[in-house]
């Protein structure tokens, strides 16, 4: 779901991979869906690899825009521009253990931005997810019964 997703630091917004070249790769943005090149001389982060800190370890970005999605049923998250006391709040009914002292106000407003932007640009699909986990554990379990099998 969240594969080729990138956020490029200096850039608003989120960007689709399209291709690598040699010395760059080239983005396309969600919201303008205009293409540029980015260089490796800048932060350039999957949104797959990011985590956000708990009490108890981390959790992937998938699961909280997971945890959003459910508690909004498909609707958009708060704004990121809503008071930073409002934001903590609602973050803490997304992910009651979040680290309060390591994830920053700015990192909420991020995810939330992310989101609604993911939202936006229908790429949040937990149901198509879902099933597909699903034939995954029937196709395992379908190789554990042949196992017992033979």
């Amino acid at each position: 779901m969240l594969k080729g997703i990138l956020s490029i630091s200096g850039h608003s917004g989120l960007f689709k991979l399209i291709a690598e070249a040699k010395n760059n790769i080239i983005v396309e943005s969600l919201t303008t869906q205009k293409r540029m090149p980015a260089y490796s001389t800048s932060k350039i982060s999957a949104l797959e690899d990011i985590a956000i800190f708990t009490d108890t370890g981390e959790v992937n970005l998938k699961e909280v825009f997971k945890a959003i999605y459910e508690l909004e049923e498909g609707g958009p998250a708060p704004d990121a521009k809503s008071s930073a006391n409002e934001l903590k709040i609602y973050f803490e009914k997304v992910l009651p253990e979040y680290d309060k002292e390591r994830v920053y106000i700015s990192d909420i407003k991020k995810v939330l931005s992310w989101y609604n932007l993911l939202l936006e640009a229908e790429l949040l699909n937990f149901e198509e997810e879902a099933e597909k986990e699903g034939e995954v554990e029937k196709e395992d379990s379908a190789k554990e019964d042949l196992a017992e099998e033979a």
